[in-house]
């Protein structure tokens, strides 16, 4: 973990510990619907956010869920932050631009966190008979980005820009989401597509079992990345057990959160936070990443806010 990641995670966990206790009679569950903005179908937010929605069905018996399959992070910060959906997940560094106003937002979007999930891996899918090797390779040919309002969006198109390439001069960019990556790569349409997403991601791994695939590795631009748009980013490594042992390379991950609108009342931020870790098992059965979900780590959620409501269940469940 990084210096700057590590202790914002040791300043969350005193600041959570330290807050005064607000008593240990439960809050009023919420009611009504709750609508959870997740991302493309086949990517893992769709899959961890539908086992979610089942979570909420099952144990806030006045609350229904609602899942909403969008372009990704971006599009559900702005969802978020009008008010137009309750939860949305998202990439850590979308939410860092949402907060500063930064492109692609025109303002300061006011969303904070209940946790922290997992890591996103990037993922540079190609043929694996492909002569790309590299990012800077992409040079002249047609690559998916990633859909519009994505996160994936945001970091292929920086992840190109410190490669010294241009989307529409230098790469012929196509704005495809994951299933549409793989079916158009499949098809010989396209000749790389970007993905972030847990591991494993099912269209990935369903494109695998119809073509030879594998992942280039990232490790030439990591430290380019880095300096360019902060300790956000980390080098890692994609395990040869996710998708074969050509796939095994170096890469770049970001963390996922779990966010809402700043003013969420304190008790649907609670039962919000809460179910995630009472239901964990649940989660698994969606997706293996929820694994992850760790109480200790889950408060790091730099640069977002900690939701109040939030920042109570993680007090009075602390061992």
């Amino acid at each position: 973990m990084p210096v700057a990641r590590l202790l914002a995670t040791t300043i969350a966990l005193m600041v959570v510990l330290l807050a005064g206790c607000t008593g240990n009679d439960d809050p009023r569950r919420p009611s009504g619907e709750i609508s959870v903005a997740t991302g493309n179908q086949g990517g893992v937010y769709a899959e961890y956010g539908a086992g979610y929605a089942e979570l909420i069905d099952r144990r806030l018996p006045d609350a229904s869920a609602r899942v909403l399959h969008t372009g990704g992070s971006v599009d559900n910060l702005r969802l978020v932050g009008a008010g137009k959906v309750r939860v949305g997940f998202t990439l850590a560094d979308s939410a860092a631009d949402a907060v500063a106003g930064r492109a692609p937002f025109t303002e300061r979007v006011p969303v904070v966190a209940l946790a922290a999930l997992y890591d996103n891996y990037v993922q540079l899918v190609v043929p694996a008979d492909s002569p790309v090797r590299s990012v800077r390779e992409l040079r002249g040919r047609r690559v998916s980005v990633g859909a519009v309002g994505s996160g994936t969006a945001l970091l292929a198109e920086r992840i190109l820009k410190v490669a010294g390439l241009s989307p529409g001069k230098d790469v012929s960019a196509r704005r495809l989401d994951v299933r549409e990556s793989t079916g158009a790569l499949a098809a010989g349409r396209i000749d790389a597509f970007f993905w972030s997403g847990g591991l494993p991601t099912a269209a990935i791994t369903d494109l695998r079992r119809t073509m030879p695939i594998r992942l280039v590795g990232l490790g030439d631009v990591v430290d380019d990345l880095t300096r360019s748009y902060g300790e956000l980013y980390t080098e890692t490594t994609v395990p040869a057990v996710v998708y074969g042992p050509q796939s095994a390379v170096t890469t770049v991950s970001v963390p996922n959160f779990l966010v809402v609108r700043r003013n969420m009342p304190d008790a649907e931020a609670y039962w919000l936070t809460r179910l995630l870790f009472e239901g964990q098992s649940q989660l698994i059965r969606a997706h293996p990443e929820a694994r992850r979900l760790d109480r200790r780590t889950a408060i790091a959620t730099h640069p977002l806010d900690l939701h109040p409501g939030a920042a109570r269940w993680f007090r009075e469940s602390h061992p």
